[in-house]
């Protein structure tokens, strides 16, 4: 089956494959302080998953591929939730964007991103795009055999 991109997978199958992949690669730098930073100001624990990081680099990694730049402003309301206010109406508030920005420098340093000079932000390379699409291609492929 030839020509399966990402836009054609379901995207929380494609970000379990993809983030599984980063890990069994064992190549994505990881901050020493993922094990109690909280990802927004509106959430009140560190995520409990183990493997958050890999989680969130693939789904900034999909992200990234669908659109042509992306800087960490954007993913900042991307990843961002409503904040529990009490009594008063919640509120959007933006993801913490130390963490975005750790991510898009941890996909840097493997080569999947490359900074765009014209637009600023970042864009996907040939290289991580090539990879995303093989991800995608092994993804339908299982889907396909679990059918049968």
């Amino acid at each position: 089956m030839g020509g399966v991109t990402v836009r054609d997978v379901d995207a929380q199958k494609f970000i379990q494959a993809y983030s599984a992949f980063l890990k069994r690669q064992g190549k994505l730098p990881i901050p020493g302080w993922v094990d109690t930073v909280k990802t927004s100001s509106s959430n009140e624990l560190p995520p409990q998953d183990t493997d958050w990081f890999y989680v969130r680099a693939a789904a900034v990694a999909r992200h990234l591929y669908l659109r042509k730049t992306v800087g960490v402003g954007r993913l900042r309301k991307v990843h961002g939730s409503t904040k529990n206010r009490g009594s008063r109406p919640s509120h959007h508030v933006d993801a913490s964007g130390a963490v975005d920005r750790k991510v898009l420098q941890a996909l840097e340093k493997i080569g999947v991103v490359e900074i765009d000079e014209e637009k600023g932000g970042r864009r996907i390379t040939q290289s991580g795009q090539r990879d995303l699409d093989r991800i995608a291609k092994t993804t339908v492929e299982d889907e396909e055999e679990d059918n049968e």
